[in-house]
């Protein structure tokens, strides 16, 4: 069976860090399986870039430019939104032609329009679409927040300046949407089951098949190592409880480090026995801009892409904290527990569903920083932090190995090619 993914950058995001993971847990498992992106990161001969040309960022230009338009000229919130009105037509691509499954991932920002995704439904070809956000079956917002309109049919969207109208931008697109899903029968794929319930919600989705898989990640690599031959490597200290938090950029609110630092506070004045034992890693782009309001020492490691180079990070620290407030199925949990790292986490998305709560990590009352700080102390003074670390390392190797993620899609795509034919 041959495989070709499809994914908008190859190793920026992390969508595309998981499914890079997949193919490579496909091949390991007798699929022959290829990557298609637009952004090409490294030099893997399994990954296939588009063929370089400048029209690619004059796309995703044009398409800024029109939710710039529909945002009456303002800035506002430019890129938690896609229209996918402009895109490459991948259909006549070898790669496209010779695969015996269509997987779609995270296609957005000017990869695949609209128009794009309906050559490929009509190409005769099965598709499966995992979905790393809501978009697939919202509007144009990848994260609705406490808006329930894609349930129905968006209009109004709260992302647009002065909260849209009822024939604005996301109603429009979420009807062509409809169109669309219309035309041929899809495999949707949620990572988490927070996701598919949502997805199994909305008017889009109404007649598609919609389950939810986990992502895979790589055991052998990611696994439990010596915690000060990390440290060490990495020039933190040794003698201090090291709380890592994890985000593409430091400062996106949607990654909640308000509440982390508000955490911080907390721990600061209740929990003395803390007060000089603890620090903060952080690991993303533009963690200067937010050292000075933690009241812990704080060690920035920037973003960090290298999968080797990431095991060594998770293995240097005691906690792994994400007070994320919406998120589907977080790599970076995941990458921690498999190195067995505890996680405290808020109540939301997949994340209840990644750690089970007094058992491999703390799961906090959603938005409420004492409760989060709470469950810092407790997983570093209160529990058994051996058994901890040896239980997150447990369901890791157990739910998302690469064998266990590989076995399942493949079951997927066997009946999404006998449903074809």
């Amino acid at each position: 069976m041959r495989v070709l993914i499809v994914n908008t950058s190859e190793r920026i995001g992390g969508a595309a860090i998981a499914a890079n993971r997949l193919m490579e847990a496909l091949n390991n498992n007798g699929i022959k399986a290829k990557m298609l992106v637009r952004d090409k990161q490294t030099d893997h001969v399994q990954v296939v870039p588009l063929e370089k040309s400048w029209k690619h960022a004059l796309k995703f230009v044009w398409e800024r430019i029109c939710i710039w338009k529909a945002n009456r000229f303002h800035k506002h919130r430019l890129f938690e939104v896609d229209l996918a009105n402009v895109g490459a037509d991948i259909t006549l691509l070898p790669e496209f032609r010779d695969a015996d499954v269509i997987h779609l991932h995270w296609i957005n920002q000017g990869f695949l329009s609209l128009q794009n995704i309906e050559r490929i439904l009509t190409s005769g070809k099965p598709v499966v679409w995992t979905m790393h956000d809501m978009w697939p079956f919202t509007g144009i917002c990848h994260y609705s927040g406490e808006c329930t309109r894609y349930q129905r049919s968006c209009h109004h969207c709260p992302l647009l300046y002065t909260g849209g109208s009822k024939n604005d931008i996301s109603s429009k697109v979420f009807m062509a949407k409809r169109l669309l899903y219309g035309k041929a029968k899809l495999t949707f794929v949620a990572c988490s089951q927070w996701l598919e319930s949502m997805a199994k919600s909305s008017k889009l989705l109404e007649n598609q098949y919609i389950c939810s898989i986990p992502n895979a990640i790589n055991t052998n690599l990611f696994h439990p190592m010596n915690k000060q031959a990390a440290r060490k490597k990495l020039n933190l200290p040794s003698d201090m409880r090291l709380l890592l938090f994890g985000s593409l950029k430091i400062t996106d609110k949607r990654k909640g480090v308000d509440y982390l630092i508000e955490a911080c506070r907390w721990i600061k004045e209740k929990y003395p026995d803390l007060n000089n034992h603890v620090a903060i890693v952080t690991m993303g782009k533009a963690g200067d801009e937010m050292r000075h309001l933690f009241p812990f020492p704080v060690y920035d490691l920037e973003y960090v892409s290298a999968e080797r180079d990431l095991v060594d990070v998770y293995n240097a620290v005691d906690l792994y904290v994400t007070p994320s407030l919406q998120d589907n199925l977080p790599n970076t949990i995941v990458e921690a527990m498999a190195c067995g790292v505890p996680c405290v986490g808020f109540h939301t998305g997949g994340i209840p569903q990644m750690i089970d709560h007094l058992h491999n990590g703390y799961v906090a009352e959603y938005k409420n920083a004492q409760d989060f700080a709470n469950g810092i102390h407790w997983a570093l003074v209160e529990d058994d932090y051996e058994t901890l670390s040896e239980m997150a390392t447990r369901k890791a190797q157990q739910t998302y190995s690469e064998s266990t993620v590989a076995k399942r899609y493949i079951e997927i795509y066997n009946k999404a090619i006998g449903h074809e034919q």
